[in-house]
């Protein structure tokens, strides 16, 4: 069993950074794709980035791409999302989750472990 926290949330002006971090405990994550999601009010929950076991691969949405990174420490058994040029439509509750899979997966079904959420607002 895999338990997840995420921290770092917060309220941002447009243009800002936060980084959020997601600690694993129960058990070392360090063999599983771990990726993030966020859930805007009224929306689906949808993916926004994951990076394979060895931290090698990673993927990214579109509408995220080239503006934030993933990545994990396993000595730390943490990842992390660091996001720049933040937008008011980047507002949700983000939510990291691990997944079995040594692969890099976006179907949120892929992912069997999940933390509670750590809310992002972002202010225009």
């Amino acid at each position: 069993q895999v338990q997840l926290v995420e921290s770092g949330g917060g309220l941002v002006q447009a243009g800002g950074s936060l980084r959020l971090s997601c600690a694993a405990s129960g058990r070392t994550f360090s063999s599983n794709t771990v990726g993030w999601f966020r859930q805007a009010p009224g929306k689906e929950r949808e993916f926004v980035a994951a990076i394979t076991w060895s931290g090698g691969n990673t993927h990214y949405a579109d509408s995220v791409k080239g503006r934030f990174t993933i990545s994990r420490d396993d000595a730390k058994n943490t990842v992390y999302l660091q996001m720049s040029s933040l937008k008011a439509e980047d507002t949700a509750v983000y939510y990291c989750a691990a997944a079995r899979s040594r692969m890099i997966v976006t179907g949120r079904y892929n992912y069997d472990y999940w933390g509670q959420g750590t809310q992002v607002t972002v202010s225009s």
